[in-house]
């Protein structure tokens, strides 16, 4: 993204259309990757595996999306997205990750 916005394939007015992509295709692979999840923990721990899947999906889309519209809102504030971007989103995506595998982990059991 950060590639494209700078050679100027892509204008910030252009963050709609690439959001709906980039939902679309981080969904497929964050499903993908619960799959495999899935497959790993039923055998090792079943009463995790609902958990693990939903958590793996959302994470993967919420990382996903923020990695792509992160770029975009640095360059609308006139900040280069290149310098602040790799830092900032992995320890957004980090954190975000975390939180919603605990906070979905404390709901679903109840805890």
């Amino acid at each position: 993204m950060i590639r494209v916005l700078a050679v100027g394939d892509v204008k910030t007015k252009d963050w709609i259309r690439l959001f709906g992509k980039e939902f679309f295709v981080s969904l497929l692979l964050g499903i993908t990757m619960a799959l495999g999840v899935s497959l790993l923990s039923f055998f090792q721990a079943p009463s995790v595996t609902p958990v693990l899947a939903i958590s793996m999906v959302i994470t993967v889309v919420t990382g996903s999306l923020l990695g792509m519209l992160l770029p975009f809102l640095l360059t609308k504030l006139r900040i280069d997205p290149a310098t602040a971007s790799v830092p900032l989103i992995t320890s957004a995506c980090d954190i975000i990750g975390i939180l919603i595998y605990l906070s979905f982990a404390s709901w679903y059991f109840g805890i």
